[in-house]
């Protein structure tokens, strides 16, 4: 059961380590790009390529999830990035449990979008947790984990490319381990726990008032999605990228202390004065500032993110 990017490594490690798949869930189609055609997710791409039949049920904890299921008759079910809360009817059908693959080193970071928070919340390191699920919201007793620091220019989308593959070669171990019954469960420590909410678009609105590392970490955690923004003249300007240039503001919060090829388009924020390298302004590709001012003028001493 899994849906985005994140989840194919482990459905692709199942196959390949000799396990027999017996269907794939995954999200309905949903409509995508400027034509809103409806699309397949990353999941059941792969799971097509590989010949598993795919289930796509709006909700799998009604009855036409819960009769596929259990027609189905696994032993063991498989989480990772699904997108949907399983139910107790559900979790009962599999006689070895549901393990669930989760991008927090729980229980930190509970929740939908645990990649993106780490970033944003400025975690030094990140990893991977194997679960048995339950009824709660990634609460479940912990198997294994792996570690890794998170880079210190690496976006979500990065990050969250390395966690997949960490996380299909972990989920391996833990079912290995689950056969030889060596498996030990340890339970979350609920005072430990983190929880965050889920990402919206609203969230990658940059406050200028912050300090630099601060806004580092925004732009870098809402990329590739939700993605980082700020507003001019009632238009948005997405945000890709980010460089602190100095330690002291030459500006309010948000003005724009300096737009030109050699500089960049440099604005003030909390502690200092931020260059903002990769931008998608209005209708335009994403691309470098700098090469962007070669061919437009933007004037300095107004504030983006102003209404």
């Amino acid at each position: 059961m899994g849906t985005p990017d994140f989840a194919v490594p482990s459905l692709t490690a199942l196959v390949e380590g000799g396990y027999e798949v017996v269907g794939v869930f995954c999200q309905p189609d949903r409509p995508k790009g400027r034509g809103h055609k409806l699309a397949a997710c990353p999941v059941k791409e792969a799971a097509q390529r590989m010949g598993i039949p795919v289930f796509q049920p709006e909700r799998i904890k009604r009855e036409e999830g819960v009769s596929t299921l259990r027609a189905l008759a696994p032993d063991l079910c498989v989480t990772a990035a699904f997108g949907q809360i399983l139910s107790q009817e559900i979790l009962d059908i599999p006689p070895l449990g549901t393990v669930n693959v989760h991008a927090s080193l729980l229980p930190a970071h509970r929740g939908s979008a645990p990649i993106n928070w780490s970033i944003i919340l400025g975690d030094a390191v990140t990893g991977i947790t194997t679960m048995f699920t339950d009824k709660g919201m990634d609460t479940g007793d912990m198997l294994l984990k792996a570690e890794t620091p998170i880079g210190e220019n690496e976006t979500a989308g990065e990050l969250s490319d390395r966690l997949s593959r960490m996380g299909a070669a972990l989920l391996l171990d833990t079912l290995r381990a689950l056969e030889r019954g060596t498996l030990v469960r340890t339970p979350q420590n609920p005072q430990e726990a983190t929880y965050e909410p889920k990402l919206s678009k609203e969230l990658g609105c940059i406050d200028f008032a912050k300090d630099a590392r601060t806004i580092d970490r925004l732009v870098r955690g809402t990329t590739p999605w939700p993605g980082a923004f700020t507003t001019l003249d009632g238009g948005v300007i997405k945000i890709a990228s980010v460089r602190r240039v100095s330690d002291v503001p030459s500006g309010v919060p948000g003005e724009i202390v300096a737009a030109d090829e050699k500089r960049g388009l440099v604005v003030s924020c909390g502690d200092g004065d931020l260059e903002l390298t990769q931008i998608q302004m209005p209708g335009a590709k994403r691309m470098a500032s700098r090469d962007y001012l070669r061919g437009h003028k933007m004037d300095t001493g107004i504030c983006l993110g102003k209404a």
